[in-house]
């Protein structure tokens, strides 16, 4: 390489050097991403409870990260992509919330020959796959004690139990106080036990 690099021009050295640092850089955000992807769906699938709209969600938010953070300092990265995260997550339930209201709008009645849209909708208390792989008593009840929090509760909870994110960090993340993590947290965790004190 050193007799390769001393033909080379000034120019022609720093574009290989470019290169380099761009697939260098390139081969940490995948590996970076490949180790939040698995977390950030489930996280994802707590707050739809779709696992399609779930991969919607953090297939736009992946994108989003790469395409503004991409160039970020790595020790940066995962705070930015789990803020990119939430506000893709509170995008979709605005989404959602417009569209059932237009739904409610323009809802007519059915005849009895057509599908009733009661039995066409999605069943959101089916686990997802990681619950039906555990199967266990425990972990269906915390999966239905996380859906139950409010979604900020559940921000915190996770950002900060599952993500190991401090207090500092879950805040840049939910573009909130630090007091307002730790009451979130602290209403999380009191309404975890309560829902979990059977399986303690």
């Amino acid at each position: 390489m050193a007799e390769i690099a001393g033909t080379m021009t000034g120019s022609q050295l720093e574009f290989a050097r470019r290169v380099d640092a761009t697939s260098t850089n390139q081969r940490a955000l995948d590996q970076f991403l490949r180790g939040v992807e698995r977390r950030a769906l489930r996280m994802a699938e707590l707050a739809c409870g779709s696992r399609d709209d779930a991969l919607d969600v953090v297939q736009d938010a992946m994108c989003a990260f790469v395409k503004n953070y991409a160039a970020k300092p790595e020790p940066d990265w995962a705070p930015l992509f789990h803020r990119v995260l939430d506000s893709r997550l509170n995008d979709f339930h605005r989404r959602r919330t417009v569209r059932n209201r237009w739904l409610a709008v323009f809802e007519r009645k059915e005849d009895d020959d057509t599908l009733d849209p009661i039995e066409q909708a999605q069943d959101l208390q089916d686990p997802g796959p990681l619950l039906r792989l555990a199967g266990s008593e425990a972990g269906k009840a915390l999966d239905a004690a996380l859906k139950a929090l409010p979604l900020r509760q559940r921000q915190a909870f996770l950002l900060r139990m599952w993500e190991g994110f401090d207090v500092a960090t879950t805040a840049r993340v939910m573009q909130c106080s630090e007091g307002s993590v730790k009451t979130h947290l602290s209403r999380a965790l009191a309404a975890l036990r309560r829902a979990l004190e059977d399986h303690q």
